[in-house]
């Protein structure tokens, strides 16, 4: 019979083995019927949710040996999946991204893994699902080896998912109502620009990010091909003030910024008005430039319209 102290480690070991059982993760390919590994969907799914990822990064994310990860990167390149190229940071390292067809297969692995999951949920009882969730989360918490047990928080972006465009309507029109005063107005331009993404958008050209914080959206930005021939178009940056500090500003934009030069836009351009100043420094860390701005009268309340630029150049 074990010994006392001996009891959590048992435990653990019994909840991995049946964790991993459940899951299939020592038979992911067949699981979700694709051609990779979990290692490599992970790779794949980190790619997806960050603006800059270097292979040290990746290295580190998931602790993996630098001989491995090389090697699986040599495969996903020569199939096509990531690029590689010296690092705009710091030359010495590696700079990782996703090429077309690496983000049509790490959206793929995302659907095929909710489409899983869903699954494995429609089998519990929905009034035991919150407490499935807050003891998953418990775990979470006590081995992440924060003070008191508390995670760090660590932000992430992803696409949107069913109900994700619904909320960048509310929270904008939300926000921008107790913060500066917008009335009904504002929330009727950015449904107008959400249902526009929604009905008639090219994948390959425009795209929407949410961040995510904790397993709840926190932010979003959107790129969209502008009228201008070569130009993209930022639209919708927004954080919830709750979740500002974190960074998510700047993983936002620069997603949108990285997005839109690496599918060939010769210049990225916005409007925003001079009273979001902190959205205001966010752009200019990223390069903006202030093309002009006008006085006007919009969403009930006098403001200054502001027009922004940057030149992209050709995709590195």
């Amino acid at each position: 019979m074990p010994h006392a102290s001996e009891t959590p480690v048992q435990e653990i070991r019994a909840f991995n083995r049946f964790y991993t059982n459940l899951i299939g993760a020592l038979d992911y390919s067949r699981q979700l019927y694709v051609p990779y590994t979990l290692t490599e969907a992970r790779v794949l799914y980190e790619l997806a949710h960050a603006s800059h990822l270097d292979a040290a990064d990746l290295r580190g994310e998931l602790s993996l040996d630098a001989g491995y990860l090389s090697r699986l990167l040599g495969k996903l390149e020569k199939a096509g999946i990531v690029e590689r190229a010296p690092s705009e940071r710091d030359p010495r390292r590696q700079r990782i991204t996703l090429t077309a067809r690496g983000r049509e297969t790490a959206a793929l692995l995302d659907e095929r893994s909710s489409e899983a999951v869903g699954s494995l949920l429609s089998a519990v009882p929905g009034a035991e699902r919150p407490r499935l969730a807050a003891a998953m989360r418990t775990v979470r918490e006590i081995l992440s080896g924060g003070e008191g047990g508390a995670v760090a928080a660590r932000p992430l972006l992803r696409e949107p998912g069913p109900g994700d465009l619904g909320w960048i309507v509310q929270r904008n029109a939300a926000l921008y109502a107790a913060e500066f005063g917008f009335n009904i107005d504002y929330e009727g331009l950015v449904a107008r620009i959400v249902a526009d993404y929604a009905e008639d958008h090219d994948p390959h050209l425009e795209r929407t990010w949410i961040a995510e914080l904790d397993g709840r959206p926190v932010g979003c930005v959107m790129c969209v091909r502008d009228e201008a021939p070569g130009t993209a178009r930022l639209r919708l940056l927004l954080v919830e003030p709750d979740a500002r500090g974190h960074g998510i500003g700047d993983q936002l934009v620069g997603a949108c910024v990285e997005f839109a030069r690496g599918v060939g836009y010769r210049e990225m351009v916005l409007w925003t008005n001079d009273i979001l100043g902190a959205a205001r420094a966010i752009y200019q860390r990223h390069g903006f430039v202030l093309v002009d701005e006008k006085p006007h009268r919009s969403f009930g309340v006098d403001l200054l319209g502001q027009n922004w630029q940057l030149h992209l150049g050709s995709a590195s």
